[in-house]
């Protein structure tokens, strides 16, 4: 195995040179060093002798050095042999989130991390709508995305794996996603909201459903059959084809184009911090959402954008909130609305719905991923028309399921993103994403003739 060692002036050449010759044994080929800093043990010129292994100093701006050696030497993965002061936890991650996007191993004397992206390319133009986290507007992204890219003349899918997705791949259209169809998947005991079937609803596209389990620093599923899910999308003359991650997990296939998407209101500690960076260094366009996501509060966006642009410095961004969309006619009804968004945002997306659908929101519940809180509601909640749901964890087997019982309909509800800031307007920079797909797999594509 080709590496490049990471090494440091506060240890002593020869012990440098010690610890290669060590890892040679080991079956690692150091075949470049690159010096991340420290003087002390070096000479007074500072250089430092690695006998037939070739030195670069990083300087002050370790990852980009990083990023150009691994461009250069074309390794097969990166030793770490630095230690404190040097590199602290924060430069260390950084440096493996760099080599990590490059598709590379990072190693270190108790660690190894591993690229979370590990299959071929798709025979097509591939975007990834990937994510901080577990309920950060991904879907509602991915399916905005889908809709504008199907509204230019192309034939997107979604993609979607989800921890309640199918156990092989799953097509689902916007006709197979009725309330009949939704509860007899729960009857047979499966997850009736799962996001390929939110995407089938509300996209009105083509969708995959896959699943995953487990989910590392970097993003990478423990099992999945994401792949497989792709393959059939691109089989089926998807262009593009859309990954959406699940919770921080990343789909295992490549894509050509990302889109993050972050909370406005994230710690930015869990973006910049351990293996975060490596969601920017795989994402073209950055999606700030107000309001959404389990840290959902003040807002972080100076210092979250401050963030993004050191350690990707050209990237796009974009800030938006979502506005719910009653996919039926509500107008003159009174509604239950069930949402997974917190008891604030749950209240402004009600006051939203009520100005833009003409109904009368009589009991809104913030508890759809709650099923004992979310029945509680139903059971207190005054006499409604009709329930009002977003198609997420609880939605069909008890929101459904309790309506249909006291006689109420049943509609869904969507949540779109509209631009509040940023580069440009949220829809525009993603179609400006979907284009920067095509043209990078046009060109990956012809290079693989």
């Amino acid at each position: 195995m080709r590496v490049i060692a990471l090494v440091d002036g506060e240890h002593y050449p020869p012990v440098t040179r010690w610890a290669i010759e060590r890892a040679r044994a080991m079956g690692l080929d150091v075949v470049a060093a690159l010096l991340v800093g420290g003087g002390e043990k070096l000479d007074v010129g500072g250089s430092l002798d690695l006998g037939d292994v070739p030195v670069t100093r990083a300087g002050p701006d370790r990852m980009r050095a990083l990023q150009d050696a691994l461009q250069a030497a074309r390794p097969d993965g990166v030793l770490d042999l630095s230690d404190e002061p040097v590199l602290g936890d924060r430069q260390r991650f950084e440096l493996a989130a760099a080599t990590l996007a490059l598709g590379l191993p990072y190693l270190g004397p108790d660690f190894r991390f591993d690229p979370p992206i590990t299959e071929e390319g798709l025979p097509a133009a591939t975007i990834a709508v990937i994510g901080t986290g577990k309920r950060v507007a991904k879907t509602a992204i991915g399916g905005h995305l889908a809709r504008l890219a199907a509204a230019d003349g192309r034939r997107p899918w979604i993609v979607a794996m989800g921890r309640g997705g199918p156990d092989a791949p799953v097509v689902a259209g916007s006709g197979d996603v009725s309330l009949d169809a939704l509860l007899a998947l729960a009857d047979r005991g499966e997850h009736a909201a799962s996001d390929y079937l939110e995407d089938a609803l509300t996209s009105g596209v083509p969708t995959v459903g896959a699943r995953r389990c487990g989910g590392g620093l970097g993003g990478k599923p423990f099992a999945s059959n994401v792949a497989e899910a792709a393959r059939l999308a691109a089989s089926n003359g998807a262009d593009p084809v859309i990954l959406e991650g699940s919770g921080a997990s990343v789909p295992t296939v490549p894509w050509d184009a990302g889109v993050l998407a972050i909370p406005a209101g994230l710690d930015p500690e869990l973006l910049g911090g351990h293996l975060g960076p490596l969601r920017i260094l795989l994402s073209d366009l950055a999606v700030f959402m107000i309001g959404v996501g389990p840290t959902a509060g003040p807002d972080n966006l100076s210092a979250l954008q401050s963030l993004v642009r050191r350690l990707r410095p050209h990237m796009r961004v974009a800030v938006a909130e979502l506005q719910p969309v009653a996919l039926s006619d509500v107008s003159g009804k009174d509604v239950f609305f069930a949402t997974t968004a917190g008891p604030g945002p749950a209240e402004r997306l009600s006051e939203q719905l009520q100005r833009t659908s003409g109904c009368r929101v009589v009991k809104v519940s913030s508890k759809l991923a709650d099923r004992a809180g979310l029945e509680a509601d139903l059971a207190s909640a005054p006499p409604f028309d009709v329930l009002l749901t977003e198609l997420k964890a609880a939605a069909v087997d008890v929101a459904a399921r309790r309506a249909v019982e006291r006689g109420a309909e049943v509609a869904f509800v969507d949540n779109r993103p509209a631009s509040a800031g940023g580069d440009g307007d949220v829809d525009d920079l993603l179609r400006d994403v979907v284009g920067l797909a095509a043209e990078r797999a046009g060109q990956r594509l012809k290079e693989a003739t």
